[in-house]
């Protein structure tokens, strides 16, 4: 049984609609990455499935219940998510933006228990941000403020976390902690993780699955090797790809590209691309 699935969602800003009858399913313990050009949808669909905006029509469906339905504080419990834009954490420390993350399990006064404070310090542990608990947030780097983010996600406790473009404004090396974390939290501990990325080499380098999308609609979904193709990237951006094999994971890997101005078969503009591939237009 899938635990998270969406059945013919559409969803729109007044008379513009983003995401068109979609159905969608999300694989339990695995790391799903959503890909496609700007304006697709991508956010949209993670800001629906999360309940940060509601669909025109359509369900979306956790452990077999409407997520429309479900109590906000309990939906808490079960997903977090780090938008593309985090919220301002100005005057912060780390612990205490990481201590947020406990908000759903607090009542009364909303004052944290033991069972809070030690949470607090595994998520922070584990992200290796311990050091850095009594920092101002805004004195760290882009790379470790991601990390905090992350952490405070973990201090939810949920078993399915969401990431808009946790990569994005980082330099390649923080990009890699980033994604190498996701990928420990993933493996280790079982966590769904679906995140949305452009980089579409680091997209099959570290997604199970991936949904491809156009327009609102999917293109394709599946394994990496079944959407990182010739012909997927070719729908879904107007390139034409040449795909090889990373040497280090022997999954697909973009190596260059045309973009496809046109008829592709007389007009074509290159655009080499070597180590990593990031379609954002």
């Amino acid at each position: 049984m899938t635990r998270l699935y969406t059945e013919s969602l559409n969803i729109g800003y007044g008379e513009r609609h983003i995401v068109k009858n979609l159905s969608v399913k999300i694989p339990d313990k695995k790391i799903t990455t959503i890909i496609g050009p700007n304006g697709c949808g991508k956010s949209t669909l993670l800001k629906a499935i999360t309940r940060i905006i509601s669909q025109q029509s359509g369900t979306v469906v956790l452990d077999g219940k409407d997520i429309s339905k479900v109590n906000t504080k309990l939906l808490a419990k079960k997903m977090a998510i780090l938008p593309q834009t985090p919220e301002s954490a100005s005057g912060l420390t780390v612990g205490e933006l990481v201590s947020y993350g406990r908000f759903p399990y607090q009542s009364g006064f909303g004052r944290l228990t033991k069972k809070d404070y030690e949470v607090i310090e595994w998520a922070l542990d584990v992200t290796g941000t311990a050091d850095f608990k009594f920092h101002p947030v805004d004195a760290l780097s882009g790379g470790q403020r991601q990390r905090v983010w992350i952490a405070m996600a973990l201090a939810q406790e949920t078993d399915i976390i969401f990431l808009d473009e946790p990569t994005t404004y980082l330099d390649m090396a923080h990009q890699l902690e980033v994604l190498e974390l996701l990928q420990k939290l993933n493996k280790e501990q079982e966590r769904t993780i679906i995140m949305v990325l452009h980089d579409l080499n680091q997209a099959a380098r570290f997604a199970d699955y991936i949904i491809a999308l156009k327009d609102g609609e999917v293109v394709k979904a599946g394994t990496c090797e079944e959407v990182i193709t010739r012909d997927v990237l070719r729908k879904v951006f107007q390139i034409d790809a040449e795909i090889g094999r990373d040497p280090r994971t022997n999954k697909p890997m973009c190596i260059t590209y045309n973009l496809i101005k046109g008829d592709y078969k007389h007009e074509k503009t290159a655009v080499p691309v070597y180590s990593a591939v990031s379609v954002n237009y």
